[in-house]
C-alpha cells in the first residue's frame, strides 16, 4: 500500500515535516496553558466547560504527532 506521502517530492516532504513541527509545539503549548487555565477554573469555580476543553485537543495533537513520523519514515525511506 502506498504512502500518503508518496507523492509529494522529498523538497515538499522537508518542508511539510518543518511546518507539522512547529505547529504542533504551538499546538502542545497552548494546550499546556489550557490545561493550567483548566486547573485554575476548577480550583476557583469546580468543575465547567473549562476542565474539559483541553481533552478536545489532546486527540488532534497525537494525529499530529503520528503524521509527523510518518513524514519522517517516508523521508527516510528516500535516502
Amino acid at each position: 500500500m502506498a504512502s500518503e506521502f508518496s507523492t509529494y517530492t522529498k523538497e515538499e516532504l522537508i518542508t511539510k515535516l518543518k511546518k507539522q513541527k512547529n505547529f504542533f509545539i504551538i499546538k502542545i503549548v497552548v494546550i499546556l496553558l489550557m490545561v493550567v487555565f483548566a486547573i485554575f477554573s476548577t480550583i476557583e469555580n469546580g468543575t465547567s466547560f473549562h476542565t474539559f476543553l483541553p481533552l478536545f485537543f489532546i486527540p488532534m495533537s497525537i494525529y499530529m504527532y503520528v503524521d509527523i513520523k510518518n513524514i519522517k519514515k517516508e523521508l527516510a525511506l528516500r535516502k
